[in-house]
């Protein structure tokens, strides 16, 4: 793989696993670090030595970097990626695509008329992928290699949940997470979206979401939602039922269970997590998921650093990274729609 050399843009908490996952692939130099926080980047020059710049724009001017990761709060993700495409310059951004689905449009339609030379001297457009990491489980991959192989048969339905724990203090300290205008969303966007993305990469389209986002536990404390009771209505006919909350004592592992005509399987996170495949003829197989070697929390998933790896192994081919923004749009379709339903968001 080719040398290159990164941009960050945001050093808030994600943005760890990011430089954690620039570390350990080869090839790879993180060079410096954009935040307009004046505290972030003091913090960010006393734990990597890096310059740091208020911007995007005096990053790249200043460096000339071949990519940049945006790990910004969603309302700050579009412009830098923008910035970035438009000087010819890789993006590797955080989810979700946007806060709103106006903005997550600009970036989807900016794509057909970026046409600047690319910053690394390479043919084609600059690339963007979009961090849906959790695509990249050994237990995800293996599900959709059987999906599309045919022994399972038909597919019947889904169920997945997401039961995880927040805390007040968690929302005082970064209070956009729970601003309509800053995070576009509560749970949906900022904990689930994960595993409403896999839901339609693997069950296929969805086209219309029953159901409601509520607050159960922190009404008064945020603007935004704590759980979600929904019914997804896939394209090819069947249903996914989909449960979500942040009001658990504890994190619960990630669920999702597919039964089809001759299995049902179900994929659960965490340590020891991955896939189990009940057979109708008795067989049970398994496919245990990789460890994280990247830094960050367990419950961001343990694929970072394979994305990472895939997104720049790709940059030197003619065709776009395969999650891309029109890839994204779809789970912040589906959420919107969630929102839409109930009366809440923009």
């Amino acid at each position: 793989m080719a040398q290159r050399r990164i941009g960050l843009v945001g050093y808030g908490d994600v943005s760890v696993v990011h430089v954690g996952a620039i570390e350990a692939i080869d090839g790879l130099e993180l060079v410096g670090i954009a935040d307009s926080d004046p505290a972030a980047r003091e913090r960010a020059t006393a734990e990597t030595g890096l310059p740091t710049y208020p911007t995007a724009e005096e990053l790249i001017d200043a460096l000339g970097p071949d990519a940049v990761h945006v790990t910004t709060p969603h309302d700050q993700h579009v412009g830098p990626s923008l910035t970035a495409l438009e000087r010819g310059v890789h993006v590797l951004q955080e989810k979700p695509l946007a806060h709103t689905l106006a903005e997550g449009s600009r970036l989807v339609d900016a794509l057909s008329s970026v046409t600047a030379p690319r910053a690394d001297g390479g043919a084609g457009a600059a690339k963007i992928g979009i961090c849906f990491q959790n695509r990249y489980n050994r237990a995800s991959q293996e599900l959709s290699r059987l999906l599309a192989g045919g022994e399972l048969g038909a597919v019947q339905g889904a169920w997945a949940s997401v039961v995880w724990s927040r805390t007040a203090d968690y929302y005082a300290a970064k209070p956009w997470r729970g601003r309509w205008e800053n995070s576009g969303g509560g749970l949906l966007i900022n904990q689930a979206i994960h595993t409403l993305d896999l839901v339609q990469w693997l069950i296929g389209p969805i086209e219309r979401t029953e159901g409601l986002v509520s607050q159960k536990k922190f009404a008064g404390v945020v603007e935004t939602e704590d759980t979600a009771d929904l019914v997804l209505h896939h394209a090819a006919g069947v249903t996914t039922t989909f449960y979500a909350t942040l009001t658990a004592p504890v994190a619960r592992p990630v669920e999702l269970e597919v039964a089809t005509e001759n299995a049902y399987l179900e994929v659960r996170s965490g340590r020891g997590g991955g896939l189990t495949v009940r057979w109708t003829d008795g067989r049970v197989d398994t496919c245990s998921d990789r460890v994280a070697t990247a830094g960050g929390r367990a419950y961001w998933g343990v694929s970072h650093e394979e994305l990472i790896r895939d997104f720049y192994a790709s940059l030197d081919g003619p065709e776009p990274f395969w999650i891309g923004p029109g890839e994204a749009m779809a789970s912040l379709e589906i959420l919107k729609d969630a929102y839409a339903n109930s009366g809440v968001g923009t």
